[in-house]
């Protein structure tokens, strides 16, 4: 995915790679969700990335991401067709970076 920028005429066409500024993690879509949601998160470095979801007593309940990845913007998909409805949280943690967000489980 990129930023596309119209140059020479309305048939040409250059894709050009932009790098986020900031690290940030979005607020999931949908939320409340049944049964998935997409998680996005910006990295404007390279690095070990380890995305993971709680439930709201703090045990771990799955691991989306724990791995390195370039600088750019992600997305992940998670389906929670398998837990409860309650609330969620997501932890998102890259280099110095880290951020939690909650979300909502409705079945």
């Amino acid at each position: 995915m990129g930023v596309f920028k119209v140059t020479e005429g309305a048939t040409d066409v250059k894709e050009t790679e932009l790098v986020p500024e900031r690290y940030s993690l979005s607020q999931n879509f949908p939320n409340p969700f049944n049964p998935t949601t997409v998680i996005n998160y910006e990295l404007p470095f390279s690095g070990n990335v380890s995305l993971k979801v709680y439930d709201v007593i703090g045990r771990e309940v799955t691991t989306l991401v724990n791995e390195t990845q370039q600088a750019g913007s992600y997305s992940v998909n998670f389906n929670a067709s398998n837990l409860a409805t309650g609330v969620y949280y997501y932890k998102i943690s890259a280099g110095s970076f880290v951020s939690v967000k909650k979300m909502i489980l409705v079945k």
